[in-house]
């Protein structure tokens, strides 16, 4: 992923050089600083990241949102029709987002249901305005519900017992979830975000894998990372 990231980028500073080039030798005259060209710091790395990361819902409303601020510059809108639209628009993009990607949800759905039904204890943290740390030394892990609004929640799991897949449901209002995951255990991420976003930094899936965690993750100016 990284690597096409960078493959990317180098296209971009390719383009950019010609142009350049072009330019200087009077071939074309091109102006690289039009009006509202600062709108592109937005939309090129937004557009790169729709391509080369996972969670693609903040690089879609980055995208949108400088391709309306180009056209405010260009005065194609007005400024204050993109105030009353921004919010709308974000809105209807999350909406299509939960009615698309809910179908993913049902594996997690599927395993949250077993482990209750095998009277299995879920864990539900909340810290609001406030920060909560759990670790789990030695003790059965069968999933959990955090929640995240303007606090922190961190959650060790590398010496807790987790003998068979579970789901944790995780909220991130303004707020942030550490996960830190033993090598054993494979991670699967389904989220809906906005301005915010799920960080695997574990990295690949585990082949000796004993047991898989399913992250429903909601983050709105929040994060959650998996360490």
């Amino acid at each position: 992923m990284k690597k096409s990231k960078m493959i990317l980028w180098g296209i971009v500073l390719v383009l950019f050089g010609i142009l350049l080039a072009v330019n200087s030798m009077g071939i074309f005259e091109i102006n690289p600083f039009f009006d509202g060209w600062w709108t592109l710091l937005i939309i090129v790395p937004c557009f790169i990241s729709l391509f080369t990361d996972k969670d693609k819902m903040a690089s879609l409303i980055g995208i949108i949102i400088g391709v309306f601020l180009l056209f405010c510059s260009q005065n194609l809108l007005s400024f204050d029709l993109f105030m009353k639209l921004v919010l709308p628009i974000i809105i209807i993009i999350l909406g299509f987002k939960l009615i698309f990607t809910s179908s993913k949800g049902a594996k997690s759905d599927k395993v949250m249901k077993e482990v209750i039904e095998q009277g299995g204890n879920v864990r539900n943290v909340s810290a609001t305005f406030s920060g909560q740390n759990l670790v789990f030394n030695g003790e059965e892990f069968n999933g959990a519900e955090f929640n995240a609004i303007f606090g922190g929640i961190k959650c060790d799991l590398r010496n807790a017992v987790i003998p068979k897949d579970c789901v944790i449901k995780s909220t991130a209002i303004f707020g942030g979830i550490d996960l830190i995951v033993p090598d054993n255990i494979n991670v699967k991420v389904n989220s809906t975000s906005i301005f915010g976003g799920v960080s695997d930094k574990k990295g690949t899936s585990s082949k000796e894998s004993t047991a898989t965690i399913y992250l429903e993750g909601v983050c709105l100016f929040g994060g959650v990372d998996i360490k």
